[in-house]
């Protein structure tokens, strides 16, 4: 057994998916641009530039501190961080990380067991620059179209015991950032990062051990190996009596480890102090941003609308929370039953319509969507087409196993089930006269199988279905199948 607790607390920057950016008017929207399109004077921290704070960045950070119960300050400011990096031309960043709009919060994670972890506040700032390394030549370039960009940086307390919470915590959040529609929250396109910050200790042991921050985190399943790797680490070198630095380490995907790269500063480094161009923010002043006003803004967060789920479609805890994990799965499942006008008004039906859409959602077509690397969004099969291949199963038009394959042919093609089922003739046969026809011949062609049968072997009858179902190419209804079957048999 372990003796050593593990203790992780996390930073996770969000951008804010405003229209412009934090203090100028640029475009916020850079992604596949070309480099230094969108910038400005005041971007490139050019000398007398003055700066003005995105009213919306603002209200979308009241707006997430009200989405995990936290307190919005009565008064907070920015101030500049003072550091010299290549991608930020000022040298400094203008942030409110010392006296933050808003403070407190949790959320509850569930990682087999209940836990809550707290924030301590959330901050908003602006992005950096970042640096380009061409594969060719040793030299860096500096494209500063996300220079400005509106950042929120979540601080959490050192909470968390495990990598797996760390990364529950990260997807639930991600999934409220989602929800109430501020951020796009993606880890690949770096508008969402994490750094994580986790030491370790004796159990029973209350100081805290010697932190390491990790960096360069861009997915979920990197944050829960890379701290994976960091407990193996710290372990050995707690066990042969090495020092533990307090250090930041980047993480290195390809390798599966961290690696050093300088020590940690402290905040006295920075030489905070007030921006001087931007006044203090008062929320208790009439003309100020109203937080009162902000919280009749939220919508249905995703562990309400889990519950909901599991109310009022009778779906199970786990698909609850698998179609709720993503909003835009969670728009997708109710849009299909929205097309579903039979459900209207009869709970069993409706119950029942929405576990057997639930479950082709969470297996074939979240199958399909991982296989192809999309999200959801970009699924070819629309809601309606999606409702009317599930109706074309209860109806009996096709069997489930031949709508497997029809659906395949939607995701892939586009077209809608009826027009695959009749281009390929794969319409279901429940024509009692045809298959009564077919099931003689099976039973004539099968002569030991039906004597087995009679002989009270029950694995004939599966076999004689087997075999009818293959005459048929998998197309005659199983039900009348199994109805005539038995009923031949038993003359």
């Amino acid at each position: 057994m372990n003796k050593y607790e593990i203790v992780i607390g996390l930073e996770i920057h969000a951008q804010l998916r405003t229209e412009s950016k934090m203090f100028c008017g640029c475009d916020n929207y850079s992604h596949n641009i070309d480099p230094n399109i969108n910038i400005c004077p005041i971007c490139l921290g050019m000398p007398g530039m003055l700066p003005v704070a995105n009213r919306k960045a603002i209200e979308w950070t009241y707006l997430l501190g009200i989405a995990i119960g936290a307190k919005i300050a009565d008064k907070w400011n920015f101030e500049r961080k003072n550091y010299f990096y290549p991608d930020l031309p000022k040298a400094y960043q203008i942030t409110s990380s010392t006296n933050p709009p808003v403070i407190g919060g949790s959320l509850e994670v569930d990682d087999g067991k209940l836990s809550t972890v707290r924030i301590h506040h959330v901050h908003l700032e602006e992005d950096a620059g970042k640096l380009v390394h061409p594969s060719h030549g040793n030299y860096s370039l500096v494209d500063l179209n996300r220079a400005g960009t509106p950042l929120m940086e979540i601080v959490t307390e050192p909470d968390m015991r495990s990598p797996r919470e760390a990364r529950i915590f990260v997807q639930d959040l991600r999934s409220i950032l989602k929800y109430i529609g501020i951020s796009d929250a993606n880890m690949e396109q770096g508008n969402m990062r994490c750094d994580a910050n986790i030491s370790l200790r004796k159990f029973g042991v209350k100081e805290l051990g010697t932190k390491v921050e990790i960096k360069n985190i861009n997915s979920f399943r990197m944050i829960e190996r890379a701290l994976n790797y960091e407990v193996e680490r710290q372990t050995e070198m707690l066990e042969t009596g090495v020092r533990i630095l307090q250090e930041t380490r980047g993480w290195d995907d390809n390798k599966g480890k961290t690696l050093g790269q300088r020590s940690k500063e402290e905040a006295n480094d920075y030489r905070y102090f007030p921006e001087p161009d931007l006044p203090p923010f008062d929320t208790t002043i009439k003309s100020a941003i109203d937080p009162t006003e902000i919280k009749t803004w939220l919508p249905e967060l995703p562990r309400e609308k889990c519950a909901r789920f599991r109310e009022e479609y009778g779906l199970s805890l786990t698909d609850a929370e698998n179609l709720t994990g993503d909003l835009d799965m969670a728009r997708y499942f109710e849009q299909v039953l929205a097309t579903m006008p039979e459900i209207a008004g009869n709970d069993e039906i409706k119950k029942t319509k929405a576990k057997k859409v639930s479950n082709w959602i969470l297996t074939e077509l979240v199958a399909r969507l991982n296989m192809a690397g999309i999200s959801i969004v970009e699924s070819k099969v629309s809601p309606v087409d999606f409702a009317r291949l599930i109706n074309l199963i209860d109806k009996g038009d096709i069997s489930g196993k031949i709508a497997k394959d029809v659906f395949l042919d939607m995701f892939n093609s586009g077209s809608n089930a009826d027009e695959i089922i009749d281009s390929r003739g794969l319409s279901q046969v429940s024509d009692m006269g045809e298959l009564e026809v077919i099931i003689r011949e099976v039973l004539n062609g099968n002569g030991k199988s039906v004597n087995d049968y009679k002989n009270g072997k029950d694995a004939a009858f599966g076999y004689l279905i087997g075999q009818v179902m293959a005459k048929t190419k998998g197309q005659a209804n199983p039900g009348v199948v199994n109805e005539i079957l038995r009923k031949e048999l038993d003359k």
